[in-house]
C-alpha cells in the first residue's frame, strides 16, 4: 500500500511564512500534509511541479456567496482561481436567521447591495432553515471545491427581531438589542466566524433603501460585539462611510480592547468616505498603539464598475433613449444599439438625472460623464491604466467625441464591449498607494466580493491579478515580492479569522495547494454569463496558468477546468493544525 495519497515533487514551494522560496517535495496523507522536503516514498498518485510554483490555497476573507454556496458546488468564479477557502456573510448581509415572511426582503437587500440577481436568489435559495444555526445545517449538506466559512449578518438579524419595524432609521429598544445580541451569541457559538454589518450610503436594496447597519448607534454595535466576547471568539466585520461625526474607530478601538477580538473595515479611498484612506490607516493606528485590534482589509487595484449594454450601468443610463430600450429583450436592444439612426438620436439627448439618487449624484455623474476616468478595456488590459488609456483621451486622439468613442466601444465585438471605470482606489490615477500597505500587519489583502456585483464588478480573480501585476508585471511603480503576496492571501487572511489549519506548507497543515506556471498566470478577458438560476447574468473572467488546485489532498482543478472533486465543507469556527505523522 502507498505510503502517501499524493506527493508532488520538485515544486517550488512558497510555503506562505513569508520566508524565502525553496525547492522540494510535499507528502499528503487523509487530507494534511505528511512532510516537506525530501520525501522518500510511493503514493498513489504522484504530480511532477518542476519549473512550477507551489503555493498554499488561497483564503478569500471578502465574498457574497451566502446564496450560490446552498446551490452551487463548484464555487466559481473564486475557485477558478486558486481559492480554497472563502469567508462569506459580509458587509451585513445575508439568508440567516430568516422568518418566512422576511425571505422576499433579504433577497432585495442582497439584490441592491451586492448586485446579485434577484430572481436567481429566489429561484435558486430553498430555505431550509430559519435560525441561523439551521441556516449552518443546511450549507453542511453540501460538499463543495471549497471550504466556507460566513459571518452572522445585521441586515439579517435586525430584520428577524424588528420585523415590520426595520424601517430606515429604526431604532430598536433596549429589548430589541439584547434579543440581537442573543442572536448573534448562538450563531457564533454553532459556527460564524464572527458578524458583519454595513454603513455606507452606497449599500442600498433594490428598492433604494438604506442597509440596516447604517444608522445602528454605537450602543447596539458594542452590545452586539460583546455577544461575541461571550462565546469567546468571532471577527466584527464592517463597511463604513467612516464620517468624522461618527467616530467609528473610537468604538471599534473600545470593542476590541473590551473583547480582545479582531475589528475589521473596508479601507478604500472613495468620494463617499469624509476620510482619506490615509487618514483611516493613521486614525486606526491611534486606536491599536492604545492597545486595541483593528485591522483595514485593502484592496489591490481599483475598484469600481465594468459597464457594458447587458451589464447593470453604462454611461448611458439616463438617456430618454436608453429609458425607451432598458426592459426589452437582448435580442431587441442589440439591433437598436448598433443602429445609426439610433445611436445619433441617444448621443444627441442630455442626462435626465431626475430619477437617480441624490445621495450618490457624484458617482452618477462619474459614471455618465466622467470619460477621463473610464478606460477602454483592450485584450492585454492593464488594470492600472495612465491617462492616455482613458476614453476621453482616446476619443481626443482620434477626433472622435469621447461619448461617441464610449458608445462604439459598448457596441464592439455585437455589442459586447467593456468600459473600466474604477470609482473606488484610484483618484491619483495609479496604485502607489497601495505599495507600503502590502507591508503592514494591520492591514490585510482582501474585498474581493466573490459571488458579489454580478453586472458590475469582476473582482474575484483578485489573487490573479496580485501574483500577474504586483508580482510580476507592474510597470508604473513598485513592485511585491513573491513571498510577500503569498503569505497575504494565505497566512495573513486565515489567521485573521483564527483558521490556524490552513495558509502555510508545513507538516501538519490542511493540504489545501495550488501548482502555478508563474510564467503564463494571466488574466482572461471579462465575459457575461447568464448561467445563474432563471437564467441570472454574472460577469466571469478565467485565468491561465494554474496547473493544478488541491483541496484536501483531493485535487480539485487542473488546467482551470473543475474535476468534479467536492472535499470542502462548512468551517465551524476557529480551527487549529493537527500534528501529522512522519512516514518512515
Amino acid at each position: 500500500m502507498p505510503a502517501f495519497d499524493l506527493i508532488i515533487r520538485n515544486g517550488t514551494i512558497v510555503d506562505g511564512t513569508g520566508e524565502d522560496s525553496f525547492t522540494g517535495d510535499i507528502a499528503i496523507r487523509d487530507g494534511v500534509i505528511a512532510q516537506v522536503g525530501e520525501v522518500r516514498g510511493d503514493a498513489a498518485e504522484e504530480i511532477d511541479a518542476g519549473g512550477y510554483l507551489v503555493t498554499p490555497g488561497f483564503v478569500d476573507i471578502h465574498t457574497h456567496y451566502d446564496g450560490q454556496a446552498t446551490w452551487d458546488q463548484e464555487m466559481a468564479p473564486s475557485s477558478w482561481h486558486g481559492v480554497t477557502t472563502v469567508v462569506m456573510g459580509n458587509c451585513g448581509v445575508g439568508f440567516a436567521p430568516a422568518k418566512p415572511d422576511r425571505h422576499e426582503w433579504l433577497i432585495s437587500l442582497m439584490e441592491g447591495v451586492e448586485d446579485i440577481p434577484g430572481t436567481a436568489l429566489a429561484e435558486g435559495i430553498t430555505w431550509d432553515w430559519e435560525t441561523f444555526p439551521e441556516y449552518l445545517d443546511a450549507l453542511e449538506k453540501m460538499p463543495r471545491a471549497v471550504d466556507i466559512g460566513t459571518h452572522v449578518p445585521h441586515g439579517a438579524v435586525r430584520a428577524y427581531v424588528l420585523e415590520d419595524r426595520e424601517q430606515p432609521g429604526a431604532v430598536p429598544t433596549s429589548d430589541d438589542i439584547a434579543k440581537m445580541s442573543a442572536i448573534v451569541e448562538e450563531g457564533v457559538r454553532a459556527g460564524a466566524l464572527g458578524f458583519s454589518t454595513s454603513r455606507t450610503v452606497l449599500h442600498k436594496s433594490i428598492d433604494g433603501e438604506l442597509v440596516p447597519g447604517t444608522t445602528a448607534t454605537t450602543e447596539e454595535l458594542i452590545e452586539i460585539g460583546r455577544a461575541m466576547g461571550r462565546a469567546g471568539h468571532g471577527v466584527f466585520e464592517m463597511a463604513s462611510d467612516l464620517q468624522r461625526d461618527w467616530n467609528e474607530f473610537e468604538w471599534m478601538g473600545d470593542l476590541s480592547r473590551e473583547t480582545g477580538l479582531p475589528v475589521t473595515f473596508a479601507a478604500l479611498e472613495s468620494i463617499a468616505k469624509e476620510m482619506p484612506l490615509k487618514e483611516q490607516i493613521a486614525t486606526m493606528r491611534a486606536q491599536n498603539d492604545n492597545g486595541a485590534n483593528i485591522v483595514a482589509q485593502i484592496a489591490l487595484r481599483g475598484n469600481g464598475i465594468i459597464m457594458a449594454w447587458q451589464g447593470t450601468v453604462n454611461p448611458f443610463v439616463y438617456r430618454p433613449s436608453w429609458q425607451a430600450i432598458k426592459g426589452l429583450p437582448w435580442d431587441q436592444q442589440k439591433p437598436k444599439l448598433l443602429d445609426p439612426a439610433f445611436k445619433a438620436q441617444l448621443l444627441s439627448e442630455a442626462n435626465d438625472y431626475s430619477e437617480a439618487p441624490k445621495d450618490i449624484l457624484g458617482v452618477v455623474m462619474v459614471i455618465t460623464q466622467g470619460w477621463a476616468l473610464q478606460y477602454e478595456m483592450d485584450p492585454d488590459f492593464d488594470y492600472e491604466p495612465d491617462a492616455t488609456a482613458s476614453v476621453n483621451a482616446r476619443g481626443i486622439a482620434k477626433g472622435v467625441d469621447p461619448q461617441e468613442y464610449a458608445y462604439d466601444m459598448l457596441c464592439a465585438d455585437d455589442g459586447t464591449g467593456f468600459i473600466y471605470l474604477p470609482i473606488l482606489n484610484y483618484a491619483d490615477g495609479n496604485l502607489d498607494f497601495l505599495h507600503p500597505l502590502q507591508h503592514a500587519d494591520d492591514t490585510v489583502n482582501s474585498l474581493s466580493d466573490g459571488g458579489a456585483h454580478c453586472g458590475t464588478i469582476c473582482d474575484a480573480a483578485s489573487p490573479t491579478f496580485m501574483l500577474e501585476h504586483w508580482v510580476r508585471d507592474r510597470k508604473r511603480g513598485e513592485r511585491i515580492t513573491l513571498e510577500n503576496a503569498i503569505k497575504r492571501q494565505c497566512l495573513d487572511t486565515a489567521r485573521l479569522y483564527g483558521l490556524e489549519d490552513r495558509g502555510i506548507i508545513a507538516p501538519g497543515y490542511l493540504a489545501d495547494l495550488n501548482i502555478i506556471d508563474f510564467a503564463k498566470i494571466k488574466l482572461g478577458k471579462p465575459w457575461l454569463a447568464f448561467d445563474l438560476p432563471a437564467g441570472g447574468k454574472r460577469l466571469l473572467q478565467k485565468a491561465d496558468g494554474y496547473v493544478a488546485t488541491i483541496k484536501n489532498g483531493a485535487v480539485t482543478f487542473r488546467e482551470g477546468k473543475w474535476t468534479g472533486a467536492t472535499p470542502g465543507g462548512l468551517i465551524r469556527g476557529p480551527q487549529r493544525a493537527t500534528l501529522a505523522e512522519a512516514a518512515e
